[in-house]
């Protein structure tokens, strides 16, 4: 049995051949283009599968089923895009639309975090569990629930943004209008941003030498990179940016108590150096902190292929 999954993303269309191990075994992909007419995008998705296929030998009839991890608000029932601001989708049916191009019976859509968090929990660091959270710190802060081996989306399919979650009442500007999300304090854009005001505050810190005299040059490592080197500067922002992002791992915990909590995205590549500054800080500070049963807290494991294999194992 083949399942086939694809990461839409804003950038790229990512799409892999997994087998029942939940194993990628073949993978394509090809530019998203966004701005042409979304039709061209479905197209473009078909073109992918039947490749994939095709150089793997097998019908599309071997394949059990095809899944999507798409940005925005989906509606696995009627197969729509709700809303996707970045793919300019509005109440798109893609399955619908996908289905006229492709003979495969089954197909699911799932918001593209939440498909990471299950890829996570079917074969990655969550593995085994029955629930299970993932969180990713990139550009900005994602997330994912999975509860009694289901992902959780909310009655109305928006849920799991974990990262719009206000953690300091009118705290600072965060990109979806509002002021203090954990996005804002803990996303890798954050660390940018505080990175780079403390550089502008301490002209004699090491990381204008790293970043070459140009703030342009700061990323998600610089900060981490200087404290390494001994920079109090750089120690002071990542102290205060670990602080906020325990803040609300503590919140997901004390909320779901899940099994496994996951942690994804450009700033887990710091991978046991993040965790050794984390865990610390959150121990004894969850409310469940006396209890023998613990959440179990891990880097990702997956890594860019989450999505794929979360949206390939749909409904699985």
């Amino acid at each position: 049995m083949y399942r086939i999954g694809i990461d839409l993303g804003g950038t790229n269309i990512a799409a892999g051949l997994v087998n029942e191990k939940f194993e990628i075994i073949a993978k394509e992909s090809t530019p998203t283009l966004v701005g042409r007419p979304n039709l061209e995008i479905v197209r473009d998705i078909a073109a992918l599968a039947n490749k994939l296929c095709a150089d793997e030998g097998i019908t599309l009839r071997e394949v059990a089923s095809l899944g999507i991890a798409s940005p925005g608000i989906v509606d696995d029932a009627t197969g729509c895009v709700v809303y996707a601001n970045n793919l300019d989708f509005r109440n798109f049916p893609i399955l619908p639309e996908l289905h006229k191009l492709l003979d495969i019976a089954e197909m699911h859509i799932e918001n593209d975090p939440n498909a990471a968090a299950w890829g996570e929990a079917i074969a990655g660091a969550a593995k085994g569990s029955k629930s299970s959270v993932m969180i990713t710190l990139g550009t900005g802060v994602g997330g994912g629930i999975i509860i009694d081996g289901k992902v959780y989306s909310g009655f109305n399919y928006a849920a799991a943004e974990l990262g719009h979650m206000m953690i300091v009442a009118n705290g600072n500007p965060c990109s979806c209008g509002l002021n203090g999300c954990w996005e804002a304090y803990s996303s890798a854009t954050a660390l940018i941003k505080s990175t780079r005001e403390a550089m502008e505050r301490n002209p004699d810190t090491v990381m204008w030498e790293m970043c070459e005299g140009n703030l342009a040059n700061v990323n998600g490592r610089t900060a981490f990179n200087a404290m390494r080197q001994g920079d109090m500067v750089a120690a002071e922002v990542i102290d205060m940016y670990i602080e906020y992002l325990a803040v609300g791992i503590i919140n997901i915990i004390n909320i779901f108590c899940p099994e496994v909590l996951s942690i994804g995205g450009g700033i887990s590549n710091e991978k046991d150096r993040l965790l050794d500054m984390l865990l610390p800080r959150i121990g004894m500070r969850i409310y469940s902190s006396n209890s023998p049963r613990r959440t179990l807290i891990k880097i990702a494991e997956l890594g860019n292929e989450a999505g794929i294999i979360g949206a390939a194992a749909l409904r699985a």
